[in-house]
């Protein structure tokens, strides 16, 4: 693994796609951008898809990240979202295999796991613990944007267990093995 490597992390949506870029550095990371993609303007859906995948490729030339990470679909009651939510994540991966930036996926629960140690954490949750974690002193407007930190985020670490080969059963333990990462 590089010691140095840019990760691009997306929640993607049909109305607000949160996206983030992280440097990961060692054991370490900081945030370089954080924002959202407002998509309400547009009521052809097709339009849309053309903004998140255009949108994705510009910060993809302009960022140049290493890796993108993504979170995946969950399955809810309404048919129509989770199509629509499934086109939208297939056309920012799209954009990220056009340029040949590796993609990882992560459930919606995995990612909270990872940021929270609970699975059913709330997005307010997950975004007060990133807030801590990277000290963050105003929180984005839109929880979509901490979402898409929260992806970037949770890759970072799992790419770092996965390298260091050590599993952890909880935040205590973790932050026990490794307080050098906690700013």
């Amino acid at each position: 693994m590089s010691s140095e490597r840019i990760i691009f992390g997306i929640d993607p949506g049909t109305n607000i796609m949160g996206y983030c870029l992280i440097l990961n550095k060692g054991k370490k990371f900081e945030l370089i951008n954080i924002g959202i993609l407002k998509l309400s303007a547009y009521s052809d859906h097709y339009l849309k898809l053309k903004k998140i995948f255009e949108t994705t490729l510009g910060i993809i030339d302009e960022y140049n990240p290493d890796e993108l990470a993504i979170e995946t679909q969950f399955f809810g009651k309404n048919v129509q979202s989770m199509l629509k939510l499934g086109r939208a994540q297939g056309v920012a991966i799209a954009a990220a295999l056009y340029r040949s930036v590796p993609v990882f996926e992560y459930s919606p629960r995995k990612i909270k796991q990872s940021i929270t140690g609970k699975g059913s954490a709330s997005k307010e949750q997950v975004a007060a613990m990133l807030q801590n974690l990277l000290l963050i002193k105003e929180p984005p407007k839109y929880l979509d944007a901490t979402d898409g930190l929260a992806v970037a985020v949770c890759h970072f670490f799992q790419k770092n267990i996965e390298s260091e080969g050590k599993n952890y059963s909880g935040w205590k333990k973790f932050i026990a093995d490794n307080p050098d990462r906690i700013k």
